[in-house]
């Protein structure tokens, strides 16, 4: 597989809607997905309660050279709460096809980091479906662990499906 390159991560701009929401959708599977797959007319990528603030964006050069967004995860603060201020929620990571497996969600993920180190956090979670192997090992692999597991918290495809909870510490 040739190298895949990359450009920092960045923050997103009120530009990346459509990119993003084309990769949102091109990467929309039953591996991660609780909702049911978009379907037109779809609604704006940004929103209230999706601001561009809120999300890092992963570019990387498509096969014309052209830097062409390629990931991005959702970094927020799981509630409004002043004593749940040290914590920020990944919800949300996506990676194009072409560009899993060469290290743009560890980047995203080491990006989220720093940046939630930057808002004041020191605690940083997510969710993950039990089914979601590649992604529960990456997590694992960045130092997440297992903290709770609601069994079958979700019914998909015709099968319950467990919600695991994982977190770490930033201040590693």
């Amino acid at each position: 597989m040739p190298e895949l390159r990359t450009r920092p991560v960045r923050q997103a701009a009120l530009a990346d809607g459509e990119a993003l929401a084309e990769l949102d959708r091109a990467t929309w599977s039953t591996l991660h997905a609780v909702q049911p797959r978009p379907q037109p007319p779809y609604d704006p990528f940004f929103g209230a309660g999706h601001r561009p603030a809120d999300f890092l964006v992963a570019e990387a050069e498509n096969a014309d050279g052209e830097a062409v967004v390629a990931g991005y995860i959702r970094l927020v603060a799981p509630t409004p709460l002043a004593c749940n201020a040290h914590v920020r929620q990944i919800q949300g990571l996506a990676v194009a096809d072409w560009a899993r497996g060469r290290g743009l969600g560890r980047n995203l993920l080491r990006a989220s980091f720093a940046e939630a180190r930057r808002q004041g956090a020191n605690r940083i979670t997510l969710r993950v479906l039990g089914h979601n192997t590649p992604a529960r090992a990456l997590y694992a692999a960045e130092g997440f662990a297992v903290e709770g597991v609601l069994p079958g918290e979700f019914f998909l495809h015709g099968r319950y499906v467990d919600d695991v909870l994982m977190g770490r510490s930033l201040t590693l």
